[in-house]
């Protein structure tokens, strides 16, 4: 009799030998008369992750793997041979399934015994069809996402998923998180979960109602985030514009608390909506050293009719007076607009209407959205369906007119000296960054650039729209420079 037999325990090898073989995450060892006993062996666990959608997504996705990361698992490549695959999806881009079984089977492809986990908005919405793809082991909804520990004994394949993933309603707690992929930029968290109910939305569905952290619990996360060598944080949520509806703060008072740190250089705020977009945080930003004049407002359409049956908050007399506001106290800004195409109902005149309407606006870019039909939505009630192929046609005739005028918004400030922040990626011996309005630069490569703020003059631009120009000025790059 061996010695781990006297003493009453055994491994049963037959059961999780290819476990074992693949840098095994958990070693299991079974008494003869009770319980399973597990004893973690944790620092051979790799763990790849892979992000689809907002910027909101890349912070959670931040924040999951840091709570691998205290459990002693290795973060790889998504790329790379790992134990254990998190995918963290999106209900709002097209073809979430498609998407979710392509890259699925693109892990299994890479490490076939590999658990496989899925979370996010599309698997709050639909985690029994997620379930059934092929490879997947676990889904996790809205409120388990962070939580992923309780769930699991050992991660071990069990021919069929898991679900785990509870009623949205009941999602009141916030899990706060920042990203970082890179040492220049960090998406924080500020707020989550929507109470709008815009028709052709299932965000609030996928989330839950909003809520945030308190003032407080935000700024020590950017002092946190900071002292990583962070130079830029980008606010981002749901609806970030809707911060303080659990603790009685406002969006208002946490910029005015962020702009007293001294710890980052950069402020930018990810996307508020216009009927949040006061003239008090336009102030605000005006006359800022810190957030930077850039602002990302969500339209959907230049057509009241179309906007009252979207269930907007606004009109498109309310959305041009933010933009003239915005232009009157910051005339250097980055306006990036949202807008949907081919919404139930839009005549061709009610297209070109928001063509026009955004055509005389003085904005800088599109994300231009096709529409498509999403499961238990109010806007499937609506009549006057829009051919696929139409819808793409308005799609890229409003993403023609998003080129010329950010085009347009660039050449405004060729031969004038901006300040840019490079990053670490770098590409045919260029290196890039953007400057505070969001103007992407690029200059030949030099490492001791990496995570500086340095002044460009702007001189030409290409036919990608990319400016290049001349380093003029550069600060202390030793005390800039984080090794």
């Amino acid at each position: 009799m061996s010695h781990h037999e006297k003493s009453g325990l055994y491994l049963k090898s037959r059961k999780y030998s290819e476990l074992l073989r693949q840098n095994a995450v958990y070693l299991i060892f079974f008494h003869k008369n009770s319980e399973r006993r597990i004893f973690a062996a944790m620092s051979a666990g790799n763990v790849a992750y892979y992000t689809l959608g907002c910027k909101l997504n890349f912070s959670e996705t931040s924040g999951i793997s840091k709570i691998f990361s205290e459990k002693g698992f290795n973060k790889v490549g998504f790329e790379e041979t790992a134990d254990i695959y998190v995918i963290n999806t999106c209900s709002v881009t097209d073809f979430a399934d498609t998407k979710c079984r392509r890259i699925v089977r693109q892990a299994l492809k890479q490490s076939p015994g590999a658990y496989i986990i899925v979370t996010g908005c599309y698997a709050q919405l639909k985690p029994e069809e997620i379930a059934k793809i092929p490879g997947v082991d676990l889904v996790l909804g809205a409120s388990e996402k962070f939580r992923v520990f309780e769930f699991i004994e050992a991660f071990t394949k069990r021919g069929c998923a898991r679900i785990e993933s509870g009623n949205i309603k009941k999602a009141d707690h916030f899990f706060a998180t920042y990203s970082l992929g890179d040492r220049t930029r960090s998406f924080l968290k500020v707020q989550d979960g929507c109470d709008y109910f815009c028709s052709f939305c299932t965000i609030p569905l996928a989330r839950g109602k909003s809520r945030s952290d308190t003032i407080k619990n935000t700024v020590l996360s950017a002092i946190e985030a900071a002292s990583k060598g962070i130079k830029e944080i980008v606010l981002t949520g749901v609806n970030i514009g809707d911060f303080g509806q659990n603790t009685g703060e406002t969006f208002h008072d946490l910029i005015l608390a962020l702009d007293q740190l001294t710890d980052i250089e950069r402020f930018r705020i990810s996307s508020i909506e216009p009927n949040l977009l006061t003239d008090e945080i336009i102030s605000i930003v005006s006359k800022s050293k810190r957030f930077v004049p850039h602002f990302h407002i969500p339209l959907q359409s230049g057509s009241d009719k179309i906007l009252s049956s979207m269930r907007r908050k606004y009109d498109s007399a309310f959305y041009r007076a933010r933009i003239e506001r915005i232009k009157t106290l910051i005339p250097d800004c980055c306006i990036g607009v949202d807008v949907i195409t081919g919404f139930p109902s839009e005549t061709e005149e009610d297209f070109l209407t928001t063509y026009r309407f955004l055509n005389e606006m003085d904005i800088s870019y599109l994300h231009v959205f096709t529409y498509s039909e999403r499961d238990n939505t109010s806007a499937l009630k609506i009549s006057g369906t829009i051919h696929p192929e139409e819808r793409s046609r308005r799609t890229q005739m409003l993403r023609i007119l998003s080129e010329k005028k950010h085009r347009f918004f660039n050449e405004q400030f060729i031969v004038t000296t901006r300040k840019v922040l490079f990053e670490t990626a770098h590409e045919n011996g260029l290196i890039k960054g953007y400057t505070e309005n969001y103007i992407k630069v690029k200059i030949p490569f030099d490492p001791m650039l990496i995570n500086s703020i340095v002044e460009v003059k702007l001189e030409t631009i290409d036919s990608d729209d990319e400016v290049s120009g001349t380093v003029t000025h550069q600060m202390d790059l030793s005390l800039q420079k984080i090794i």
